[in-house]
């Protein structure tokens, strides 16, 4: 079994408050398995009603017209297994009844059960749901394997973890052969990414072939998807999921409107690009016009890296005699594009938007975050001169700036030069989030 850290968010969630659950995320990142589990370990009863398998059933939930006869039919269908205080009740594929989302207010309130949701492109649905419940629901999203699961998932145990961690703490080199076994996990997890019925047939076979083959079969569903939910848009859809590839190739990786059409303007294709980042299959990665707080305000809206929601897709897109350079890590292939992709997706699956920065004067940065209440400069170096980085060196001496650090992630040991920490690409999985403090005002009376 693939141990997935947001279950113990979810647990979490169900052990103190009241609560419902809404896990949002892209097609096969693993969102029903991971509510089955959360309903079959914490409660006595778990019921899952999934409204595409059971279009029938779908038909009595729609427009209910109050939540004793959202629970009437409920008993009805289910009237055993509801045993209050100890069931959970998960409404799968809730996009085709979007009408319980804005129920589940009231179901909250009547207290009896406790309730999941979850669904496939549910990001691109929520959009049009017009009174979702603030106060009622935790919204969660959920992603392909990151870099962590993937190696806990191949054996890598605690004790390991712990000691990468304390190196990227301390800023301490890594034991050598730690390290070189690190970067072998990282050139697979490049191959298999973190999608979990990918990661799981790998586990299975150790036959990249297969690998290839189930990967591709979720990007043949992807497409599907794309023509079945949005057929006025569909064909610039696809050759925009089309372009990611061989856009990220390019030496500045930025997505280039023309590559769809000379004369595209990008306020008429806008929503395409949106949707995309919506169904959670594409991580849009905007330009800032400064590298300062907050990055939200300087973010430019059409200039834009878009990067594939999953490492290992985007490697299966590339010509399939990739897979055994990247393996045994030959110099002449071009890395670049892979690795930014697998840091962005490192970086959303932590909870950071990705910016990137472009100045003609200065230069470009990779990636900019907001980490520890500053910005941090992340530059990504596949090669072996990844002490160059002019671009780098020359932002960081712009005073109004204010950066104070910055990070180079390559493939060698830790080591810091003046306010430029290098770390390996692996290290990636430790740029967390800081937890919100709480924030107590009291202006008396």
């Amino acid at each position: 079994m693939i141990k997935r850290l947001i279950y113990n968010r979810l647990s979490d969630i169900i052990t103190n408050s009241s609560k419902a659950i809404l896990l949002t995320g892209a097609r096969q990142v693993g969102k029903t398995y991971i509510i089955r589990e959360l309903g079959e370990k914490m409660f006595d009863n778990f019921i899952e009603i999934n409204f595409i398998e059971n279009s029938e059933i779908a038909n009595y939930f729609k427009k209910p017209k109050s939540v004793d006869e959202i629970l009437l039919r409920l008993s009805t269908l289910y009237g055993k297994q509801m045993v209050k205080g100890k069931t959970l009740i998960f409404f799968d594929e809730i996009q085709v009844c979007p009408d319980l989302v804005t129920s589940i207010k009231f179901l909250v309130d009547e207290g009896s059960y406790r309730y999941a949701m979850s669904g496939s492109l549910l990001g691109v649905e929520l959009n049009d749901l017009r009174s979702q419940p603030v106060g009622y629901i935790d919204v969660i999203d959920m992603h392909p394997l990151d870099l962590k699961e993937f190696v806990q998932a191949l054996g890598v145990g605690d004790d390991v973890i712990n000691h990468l961690y304390k190196c990227f703490s301390e800023n301490s080199p890594v034991d050598e052969f730690v390290h070189n076994r690190m970067m072998q996990l990282v050139r697979l997890y490049l191959l298999v990414g973190g999608m979990p019925a990918v990661v799981a047939k790998y586990l299975e076979s150790n036959n990249l072939r297969l690998v290839t083959d189930e990967q591709q079969a979720i990007l043949r569903l992807y497409k599907k998807d794309i023509a079945q939910y949005d057929p006025q848009r569909k064909l610039y859809l696809n050759e925009i999921f089309d372009l990611i590839p061989p856009e990220l190739n390019e030496k500045n990786k930025r997505f280039i409107l023309k590559s769809l059409n000379e004369n595209m303007k990008f306020n008429r294709y806008e929503n395409s690009f949106l949707w995309l980042k919506d169904a959670g299959v594409a991580i849009p990665t905007y330009n800032v016009e400064e590298p300062t707080l907050p990055l939200l305000l300087s973010r430019s809206r059409n200039l834009f890296k878009l990067f594939q929601n999953d490492v290992g897709l985007l490697a299966a897109q590339y010509a399939s005699n990739i897979q055994l350079k990247i393996l045994n890590g030959e110099d002449q292939i071009n890395y670049g594009s892979i690795y930014e992709n697998f840091v962005a997706q490192e970086l959303t699956c932590h909870g950071f938007p990705t910016y990137y920065f472009n100045s003609k004067k200065h230069g470009e940065l990779d990636f900019v975050i907001e980490h520890n209440d500053a910005v941090l400069p992340i530059e990504v170096k596949s090669g072996k001169e990844y002490l160059r980085h002019r671009a780098l060196v020359n932002i960081m001496d712009v005073r109004n700036y204010g950066l104070t650090s910055a990070i180079v992630l390559c493939n060698d040991n830790i080591s810091v030069v003046d306010s430029i920490t290098y770390y390996p690409i692996y290290m990636t999985m430790f740029i967390n989030r800081k937890e919100p403090s709480d924030l107590i005002v009291d202006i008396g009376n």
